[in-house]
Order: C-alpha cells, then structure tokens, then sequence
C-alpha cells in the first residue's frame, strides 16, 4: 500500500489538501528561517507550504517517484525510509511527518527523530481525518465489499474523530513515556471544504484503501460514490479535522 501512491504523484499533489495555516504556524512558532526535516515527504506538500512560511525545508522519501516529483517543485529530497537514512551529523529545529507517521517504525522512529532534535526543536505528526457524510462513506463501504471481498481492509471504514484522536493521544503518549520530551500537546483543527463530484473521486482514488486497486475495481468503487454524490446534486461539504501530535524537546543539550 506504502507503494501505491507514487504511481500518480501528480494526482495525488493535485488532490490531496493542504493543511490549515494555524497549525503550520504552530509548528514553526514564531523561529526565523527554522530548519525542517519532513519526514515521508511525498509529493512536498507540507514541505512547500512550510517553505513558503519561511522554514528552510528538506524531505526524506522512499518513494523515487515521490521524491522526482518534489524535487521538480523546489524541495530538496533525499530518498530513503526515515529508519535507515543517514543524517550524515546534521541536525535540524523541527521534524515534520505529515500524514506519514504510520509508515515509520515507531521503535526506532521515535528516539532517531529525538537524536535529530536541536535543543528546544520540535516533533509534529499530523494528519487529517476524511470522514464524508454518511450516505457517500456507505455507498463506498458497499461497492468496495462488492469490488474486493476477500480484502482484509473493511471498506465501511467509518471511524468517528475520537477514534483518530486517540490514535494521536497514544502517539503523545509515547513520546511522554520515551523521555526524550519535555512536554507533549495534541492540537485540533477543524475546517471544510466543498466539493464537486470529480474532485472528491480524484482524491478518493489516492486513498490507501483504492490506490491499489486493479482498474475494475477502482472504476466500480468510483462509480458508486460518483453516483451518491450526484444525488446529493453534485457536490456535498467536507467537515475535516486535522490532528496534531506535538512533541517538544528540552533546552538543555
């Protein structure tokens, strides 16, 4: 699945959201030109909008055609899991992992991201929660059982926020119980979005879930949900929550 998203960098850059401006000024907090590792950076996302919020901005990426694409849009990659890259004795004022914390082995992630960590630097993991309303989650959840029956990813997938807020208060919880932190927050942010029907598919098809579906599959699940959302008249509105777990180091060295 980790894999699958690199087949369309492009789509996914074009489709996925970018994260609301609080948040990013939360997480670089007032320093100048801050020096930023974005952990899993994919297509740059986060990396660009921190690098336009004035950070100096580098990404590891596992994914060669993630990096390709990140590089071609001004950000500088190395390429690599954030596990076994070398940091080649640098280090940095911020680690960013910007829906990709999962993807990172969370017993060598979390001291590594520690020992990376100037004095005062800060750990954010963040990501946002896709819940559309429920009439579009069913007719998903329903064609993706039809589509992939033996697939052990449950297509209903609806999770309450709380369900994901948990998540992110277990990671902070972690990161309290490593020792390396001297405080922990974890932040909210709730927004919306509209969408129409062709933006809302084309995002969808970036998800873990269908990314790696065969064309059939896609084409049937896509379906289904373009169908829901047509009888909604077309569009419908995106109430999302971004979840951030912030993790500060101490002053002292």
């Amino acid at each position: 699945m980790a894999e699958s998203f690199g087949a369309d960098a492009q789509g996914y850059d074009d489709a996925r959201p970018r994260y609301p401006d609080p948040l990013l000024a939360q997480i670089l907090d007032r320093r100048r030109t801050p020096s930023v590792l974005d952990v899993g950076c994919g297509t740059g996302i986060a990396a660009r909008q921190l690098r336009e919020a004035g950070a100096d901005v580098m990404g590891v990426e596992p994914d060669a055609r993630m990096a390709q694409f990140a590089r071609a849009h001004g950000v500088t990659v190395e390429e690599g899991t954030f596990e076994s890259w070398d940091a080649a004795g640098r280090t940095f004022d911020v680690i960013t992992a910007a829906q990709s914390w999962h993807w990172v082995d969370p017993a060598v992630g979390i001291g590594k991201a520690a020992g990376l960590l100037r004095p005062g630097g800060l750990l954010a993991i963040f990501g946002h929660v896709f819940e559309p309303p429920d009439d579009i989650a069913r007719a998903f959840g329903e064609a993706f059982r039809r589509a992939v029956p033996d697939s052990p990813f449950d297509g209903a997938g609806r999770r309450p926020v709380e369900a994901y807020l948990a998540g992110y208060e277990r990671i902070a919880d972690v990161l309290r119980e490593s020792g390396r932190f001297a405080h922990v927050d974890v932040l909210r942010f709730d927004w919306t979005r509209e969408y129409q029907r062709d933006e809302w598919l084309a995002l969808l098809a970036t998800t873990g879930g269908v990314a790696p579906l065969a064309v059939d599959q896609k084409v049937q699940v896509l379906h289904a949900v373009g169908a829901a959302i047509d009888a909604r008249g077309g569009s419908f509105t995106m109430e999302y929550v971004t979840l951030a777990t912030l993790g500060h180091r101490g002053t002292a060295a």
